[in-house]
């Protein structure tokens, strides 16, 4: 039997140390039984190509990674786009593809396993792992379609409401068993060719955040399901390169572009007068949030200007209720087959 072939794709924006070390963590599962594995290492324009360029050929890995420098920051979509089509342009087309980020390091069968299991689930076109933290400790986390619900028990933070609302909780804490889910983190995803061809490529609309949200909703309804493999394990460093989502740091205040990918995911999933009663909520419910912080003195745990924020970016002003269809340079150009 011909050995599957599996494209890794990572996208780079001044991460170069830890893409040369995500790069030699998937060197070491190259090995694997039944697998020819490949990398795409796409620089977003952020200067990091001539360190990683240098690192691949002093470590002997030109015959297995390619490097492609994108000409602008098009955000994590647009990169990620790019390093696929450049993985079915110079190898043709892979079985799967897997986006991975710089700063996460495949563990030993994280790549295998999810090869395994979606080649015995044919129905299933999209998997992600598990994943652990840089010290070691687990991060079991897979996630649901965020929604009006969700929207009301994440902006209240109220005990209470989350145990009503627990079925609608965006993220899950999942089982050491796979199981279907919503979506899966885009740090560690991958993805069977077949989905590519059959509804493209990532949206490059978003900038950074939802795209993976939106890429999984978009095969769930072209059939295609999503399922956790905790048997696949990454280490992954969060936040690394936005500082956004650090797990253990301090709130900080939310870039605009989340806001823009929010309101989008939004718009695009239930339609714009759906959006806009999803943003009534989400404002109501934080303010009544932030006055509960406000009585308990617990305003400095809050992110910060939220409120402020969220309100400017809300679909509710007539200037944010554009919505242009999908765009991906790999739509239409990744044959079925």
């Amino acid at each position: 039997m011909p050995s599957l072939d599996i494209a890794i794709i990572i996208v780079t924006f001044r991460s170069a140390e830890l893409t040369i070390e995500s790069l030699r963590s998937v060197d070491a599962e190259r090995s694997t039984a039944g697998l020819t594995i490949r990398a795409v290492v796409v620089d977003n324009a952020s200067g990091d190509l001539p360190t990683i360029a240098a690192a691949v050929a002093d470590n002997g890995w030109s015959a297995w990674v390619t490097c492609v420098l994108a000409p602008i920051n098009g955000g994590f979509a647009y990169g990620n786009n790019l390093g696929i089509l450049q993985a079915f342009a110079a190898g043709g087309r892979p079985a799967y593809v897997q986006l991975l980020n710089p700063d996460a390091q495949v563990r030993p069968g994280a790549i295998g396993s999810l090869v395994q299991f979606l080649e015995s689930h044919l129905d299933v076109g999209i998997a992600g792992g598990s994943f652990e933290n840089l010290d070691g400790s687990d991060w079991p986390f897979a996630f649901r379609f965020p929604s009006m619900l969700s929207e009301l028990e994440s902006r209240l933070e109220i005990g209470l409401v989350t145990r009503l609302l627990r079925r609608w909780v965006v993220p899950v804490s999942m089982t050491k068993k796979p199981q279907p889910i919503d979506w899966v983190s885009g740090a560690s995803m991958m993805i069977r060719s077949a989905v590519l061809a059959a509804i493209g490529g990532l949206d490059e609309n978003y900038f950074l955040y939802f795209e993976e949200t939106d890429f999984c909703h978009r095969a769930k309804q072209a059939g295609y399901a999503t399922w956790y493999v905790p048997q696949s394990r990454v280490m992954h460093i969060s936040g690394y390169s936005t500082k956004v989502d650090e797990r253990r740091a301090a709130p900080k205040r939310v870039p605009p572009y989340w806001f823009e990918s929010r309101r989008r995911f939004f718009a695009v999933t239930y339609g714009v007068q759906r959006a806009m009663m999803i943003d009534i909520v989400a404002l109501l419910a934080h303010a009544l949030g932030l006055l509960k912080r406000i009585l308990l003195f617990r305003v400095r745990s809050a992110i910060p200007h939220f409120l402020r924020d969220l309100a400017k970016h809300s679909i509710l002003w007539p200037r944010n209720r554009g919505v242009p269809p999908v765009r991906s340079a790999v739509s239409g150009r990744i044959a079925m087959g």
